[in-house]
Parts: structure tokens; C-alpha cells; sequence
């Protein structure tokens, strides 16, 4: 298929199916007449990369899972490098709830402490 068609299947454009090329992430073959032309496993290859873009990953995490489906894998999570990427974003995730929930309780008690001190002003000045 051409890129116009593997992009409207994807749900996607043509300038970031090149993109994805651009970072060896899908290899067309090219016609006589420089086309680019995907085959349909592109396709799958192209909704990958798309569902982990969606999930946080970045273009240079991505390889990994787009080699273990080249393999013939029947995902990309499967193999060893995916797992370890996996880990990896995983411990970054739980970096970033452990900050949150820090800011969450500061948010909680300033908040607390604003309304106890309107409060209080509220009873010293009826």
C-alpha cells in the first residue's frame, strides 16, 4: 500500500509515517519510481508505535518493541529489550506518583490551613 493509504488506516498522517521512518521505526520498500510502498505487517508496526507514543514512551524506547513484532513475535512486550524498557518507564512512573502524591498532600494541607485561617478570621470579625 502506498503511505496516503497506510496513513488513513493507521489513522494517521503521511508526514508522520516519514517521521517514523526517519527513526527506523517502518521501512517501506521503495518502486521504480520512488514510491514508497508498506507492506499490511506496517500496519500493525504503525499501531504499535502509536499506542506506546500514547502511553509516554519516546520515539528512542519504541525500537525495541518494533524489532520483538519483526521478529515475529505476536507483541512487542514480549522480548528482553521491551521488558527492560518496560522496567525501566515503570520505575519512571512510580517516581512521578510518589512526587505527585507528595504535592497532592501539600496541596491538602495549605488548603486545610486556608480555610481553618479564613475560619478563624470569620469568628475574631463577625
Amino acid at each position: 500500500m502506498l503511505i496516503g493509504e497506510l496513513a488513513e488506516r493507521a489513522g494517521t498522517s503521511p508526514r508522520t509515517l516519514r517521521y517514523y521512518e526517519e527513526h527506523g521505526l517502518i521501512r517501506p520498500r521503495r518502486d521504480a519510481n520512488g514510491y514508497r510502498q508498506y507492506d499490511d505487517g506496517e500496519l500493525r508496526v504503525v499501531n504499535e508505535i502509536r499506542a506506546l507514543l500514547a502511553d509516554g514512551f519516546g520515539v528512542d524506547d519504541i525500537k525495541p518493541f518494533v524489532d520483538c513484532l519483526r521478529a515475529g513475535n505476536t507483541a512487542g512486550h514480549v522480548c528482553p529489550d521491551s521488558v527492560a524498557v518496560l522496567r525501566r518507564r515503570l520505575a519512571e512512573v512510580d517516581g512521578y506518583l510518589e512526587q505527585l502524591t507528595g504535592v497532592r498532600q501539600r496541596l491538602r494541607e495549605q488548603l486545610s490551613q486556608a480555610i481553618e485561617h479564613r475560619e478563624a478570621r470569620c469568628l475574631l470579625n463577625p
